[in-house]
């Protein structure tokens, strides 16, 4: 556990009751200032919220369906892979200027080399979790054997630093949020409640520090609360920090201090709606309708046709029906196969011409050819008619070769079918 729960005490109002009136008004903020010895300005705590890992085990809508049950404007600060005393310090001083807890998760290798920065986190009030041994960005693709001791390496040193290791809270963050089920369900099986977080301000990334602050509003004011990302060993954190907790003022934002239940500390009682980010209303309408189940018919090859009583029909009213839709129903409408020779079209057909430009016209001869058989045929008698005619004459009649060439030449010669097909 974290040590003793912070009491936090809001300003009270002054009621300004006028004299010679019957009413009095009240003035005050939109948000409550926490009472901070010494920073009459300063944001402050504004209450401790105490959660039970095992009821929620996995937080942060970056990565899971539920968050914190914060009320609109309600923010968590968290700080991963500390301490580094060169800016972890700087971190805690500004924090403890504006009376706000936060909550750290720390690197076992940082508090084996720093164990007063610990100790320091722990004396200030803040929630300390872990955050593995040596901060490995593969935890989403490790065996047991080797996630096991990153993680249990982190929790024997961090607790080691402390006076009392009790106050070691069971929060975990999965370095660089490589998430994998196996790590969370090692977790899970402890009683450790797996951290991821709301929206981070990028603090780890070579960004300038005005771009962290920017950042950090931006996405904040997208989600409207949440929990924040940061890192206290980068010195554009500690630079971007002051800077957030002043629009964090100006906005009405509130800090809300995260501890784990005990024994001796019940959980914070909520509804499961409230750790949801955005919480389901009527006014909203669904966006997509629901999935028709499937376990029904996983067996069932396919679906069988719907029957009087699929349709809630009175079995009273069945004889209302016409006999022959009664008989019908439980006949198959099936069509017959249509058989191969239906469409086969036959070589050299005209079909088979016309499908191509060169041939159209060869097949309009042919087509042409065929309804009129008998009056070709008479052309060909004809012309052998005349030919055999030609022949006596030029055998009875040696002296007019001249004649009988003409005669020949002037005979039409007869069209054969054979011909159009060469031609083609």
């Amino acid at each position: 556990m974290i040590g003793s729960s912070v009491v936090v005490r809001t300003r009270s109002w002054i009621v300004l009751c006028l004299g010679g009136f019957l009413g009095c008004s009240a003035v005050g903020s939109p948000a409550a200032l926490a009472d901070c010895p010494g920073h009459p300005d300063a944001l402050g705590t504004s209450r401790t919220l105490v959660v039970d890992p095992h009821e929620h085990p996995r937080i942060g809508t970056m990565q899971y369906r539920e968050t914190l049950p914060l009320k609109d404007h309600e923010i968590v600060l968290t700080f991963d892979d500390g301490p580094l005393p060169k800016y972890s310090n700087q971190v805690l001083k500004i924090l403890d200027d504006e009376c706000i807890k936060a909550t750290f998760f720390i690197i076992g290798s940082q508090a084996k080399a720093n164990p007063e920065g610990v100790r320091k986190l722990v004396a200030a009030g803040h929630t300390v979790g872990t955050h593995s041994m040596n901060h490995p960005l593969t935890f989403d693709r490790m065996p047991v054997e080797k996630f096991e001791p990153e993680i249990n390496g982190g929790i024997e040193w961090t607790s080691a630093a402390m006076t009392d290791p009790s106050q070691l809270a069971p929060f975990f963050r999965i370095p660089g949020l490589m998430r994998a089920e196996g790590v969370e369900n090692y977790l899970i099986s402890r009683g450790i409640q797996v951290w991821s977080a709301d929206f981070p301000a990028d603090d780890w990334r070579h960004v300038s520090s005005d771009r962290v602050y920017q950042l950090a509003i931006q996405r904040l004011e997208a989600k409207g609360k949440g929990i924040l990302l940061l890192h206290d060993i980068q010195a554009r954190t500690v630079a971007a920090l002051p800077k957030i907790i002043r629009d964090l003022k100006a906005r009405g934002y509130r800090i809300v201090h995260v501890v784990p239940a005990t024994a001796d500390r019940p959980a914070t009682p909520t509804n499961p709606v409230e750790w949801l980010l955005h919480r389901p209303t009527e006014t909203v309408p669904i966006a997509r309708w629901p999935a028709v189940p499937t376990f029904v018919f996983t067996q069932t090859r396919t679906l069988p046709a719907p029957s009087l009583a699929d349709l809630n029909a009175q079995t009273e009213h069945q004889s209302l029906l016409p006999r022959r839709t009664k008989g019908q129903m439980d006949l198959a409408s099936t069509l017959p196969v249509p058989g191969r020779a239906l469409f086969a079209i036959p070589e050299g057909s005209v079909e088979v011409l016309l499908s191509t430009t060169l041939s159209r016209r060869a097949a309009t001869r042919l087509a042409m050819a065929a309804e009129t058989p008998h009056t070709v045929r008479g052309k060909i008698a004809k012309g052998r008619t005349a030919k055999s005619q030609a022949r006596h004459a030029a055998h009875a009649s040696p002296a007019a070769p001249k004649h009988a060439a003409q005669v020949k030449s002037a005979t039409p010669r007869p069209t054969r079918v054979a011909s159009l097909k060469k031609r083609a």
